[in-house]
């Protein structure tokens, strides 16, 4: 019974429709949570603010039997572990930990605002597919194989910060010593310039600030753009590498070897020739010890072994081997 439990509780079994409808089910409660807390934070809800109670207690409460069913069955997630060791790394765990905490603040931390907000992170459970090429799996798989440029890229624009701050508090300290009180102080004018985003609550007012500013300013655009480009084109190879192999998966039915005999059909003619006339695309021409590029004007020569793939291999007297 525990494991048929753990098979239904473990996120992403498409091929189990219990499971599937436990995901389904964890998603909609983690909806209605979320929901209610937004819609809590309106005076125009505020007569309906007991139903909205009743349903944040109730998605509370399914939340606590997961994570007690997900305690119960933690050594089947941690099969090397004994019992009190697997529940011990499931309870540390970045999963065990988000789900304590987005279940406490319902009972003892009402305040705590931020625990609440926790609940939005339990929507990264769902994505957790066992589909090997998914959205989510290409975005992580993009980020870890950049991870070291987009590691560097913003570790320039962190030390771009940096300098533009300094730079800045020495410009405009003299000028608003109030604003630019110390070095520290200009970060929130660099990143809020650097990111695009200028907010305007924080600007320079001298001629050195204000050009040291445009400088800034358009470094900020290509700084953020790096990043930006790195993990786009990461997006790009990975769906090219997807589309091959997807592609390659679906040729190799249809690739095959063709022996060109003394009478053979395909002897004396062109790589082009044979497309135009059997539609067969030639990959390459095995001729001796020698491995042949099938070039459109190549001949094809007795003794040839033709690495094809057509539709339908052409029926002649030669060897074929699909």
């Amino acid at each position: 019974m525990r494991k048929r439990i753990f098979e239904i509780i473990q996120i992403g079994n498409r091929s189990d429709i219990p499971s599937r409808s436990f995901d389904i089910l964890l998603s909609a409660a983690i909806v209605a949570n979320i929901i209610s807390m937004f819609m809590q934070t309106f005076d125009y809800f505020s007569p309906i603010y007991t139903i909205l109670k009743i349903v944040e207690g109730v998605t509370v409460l399914f939340f606590m039997l997961e994570y007690l069913l997900r305690i119960a069955t933690a050594d089947y997630l941690y099969p090397q572990k004994c019992k009190g060791a697997a529940v011990l790394r499931f309870m540390i765990s970045f999963d065990g930990v988000i789900d304590l905490l987005t279940i406490l603040p319902f009972f003892f931390l009402s305040g705590f605002v931020a625990f609440r907000i926790l609940r939005v992170v339990r929507i990264f459970h769902l994505f957790r597919l066992n589909a090997k090429y998914d959205s989510f799996n290409i975005i992580t798989t993009v980020i870890k194989e950049k991870r070291r440029a987009i590691f560097s890229s913003v570790f320039i624009i962190f030390m771009l910060m940096l300098a533009s701050s300094l730079g800045m508090y020495s410009a405009e300290h003299s000028a608003q010593p109030d604003v630019f009180k110390n070095a520290f102080s200009g970060i929130w004018w660099s990143v809020s310039t650097l990111l695009t985003v200028g907010y305007g609550d924080i600007y320079p007012i001298t001629l050195i600030g204000r050009a040291m500013a445009i400088l800034i300013a358009f470094l900020g655009v290509g700084a953020v753009a790096i990043p930006t480009g790195i993990i786009s084109a990461g997006f790009v190879e990975q769906f090219t590498k997807h589309s091959n192999e997807t592609k390659r998966h679906y040729d190799i039915k249809e690739i095959g070897e063709i022996s060109v005999g003394k009478k053979s059909v395909l002897k004396d003619l062109t790589v082009g020739e044979i497309h135009e006339r059997h539609n067969m695309d030639i990959l390459m021409i095995l001729r001796g010890e020698l491995n042949v590029i099938a070039a459109e004007n190549t001949t094809v020569q007795t003794g040839d072994i033709l690495i094809v793939r057509s539709n339908k291999l052409i029926k002649t007297k030669e060897k074929s081997v699909p």
